[in-house]
């Protein structure tokens, strides 16, 4: 592209999709995929680590164990190791889950897991998802969409993800109370972009997501009249 990498900006509440929607986006691209949200994940594994006890945590100590951390580029996503190492079991633990909304709302927290989201998009295009990147991270993303489904319906496919089966209505009805808890708990990190696309997963297939994605991507670049460039 002409003067700027291609970015595209996907955001939306928790369990809306947004992680592996911008994956496969990106497969479908051929760019990198970058999740914040995985950023938040190591910064909380660290912090568990150094204290178990998660109101104890302070800003300054969790900024510490950001050194231990760093965010390489695979095959299509970029990877959060800590030490050195990668450990996608250990930040998907439900400790983790508990705890990242606590990073998350640490402003300082959010500055540090920007920053490296920013030094990926320097060198390659990609597909960035979380809370505020069409409002924060890249207020010029290429394309910005919103993610969004009924809490019922995503907690549905969280747990059909976790459990790899069909989940029970009060399997359901309980990972929703979580899920509307923890939307009030991010509700000043999820705000839609006012140039951002709204996009209701509600009733519609993933693969139908992406598709949409990928054409709303494409007519972005025929418009600016510039490449597709990796």
């Amino acid at each position: 592209m002409t003067g700027r990498t291609l970015v595209i900006a996907i955001d939306g509440p928790a369990a809306s999709g947004k992680s592996s929607t911008a994956q496969w986006v990106a497969g479908q691209l051929g760019i990198h995929h970058v999740d914040s949200g995985a950023l938040y994940r190591a910064l909380t594994a660290v912090a568990l680590e150094q204290q178990p006890d998660m109101t104890q945590w302070n800003a300054a100590d969790v900024l510490a164990g950001g050194a231990r951390i760093t965010l390489v580029p695979g095959d299509r996503t970029f990877i959060p190791l800590i030490d050195g190492a990668r450990d996608d079991e250990r930040l998907r633990g439900s400790g983790v889950t508990a705890g990242v909304s606590a990073i998350a709302r640490m402003q300082q927290a959010r500055e540090w897991v920007n920053a490296q989201v920013r030094v990926a998009a320097r060198e390659h295009a990609v597909v960035v998802d979380g809370r505020d990147i069409g409002t924060v991270v890249f207020p010029d993303a290429t394309l910005k969409v919103f993610l969004v489904a009924d809490p019922w319906e995503r907690a549905r496919r969280r747990l059909q993800q976790r459990l790899a089966r069909s989940p029970a209505d009060d399997e359901i009805a309980e990972e929703t109370e979580l899920l509307v808890r923890r939307d009030a708990a991010d509700q000043t990190q999820t705000v839609q972009a006012r140039d951002a696309i709204l996009l209701d997963t509600t009733y519609i297939t993933q693969a139908d997501q992406v598709a949409r994605i990928v054409a709303l991507t494409r007519a972005a670049l025929e418009r600016t009249a510039e490449p597709l460039e990796h």
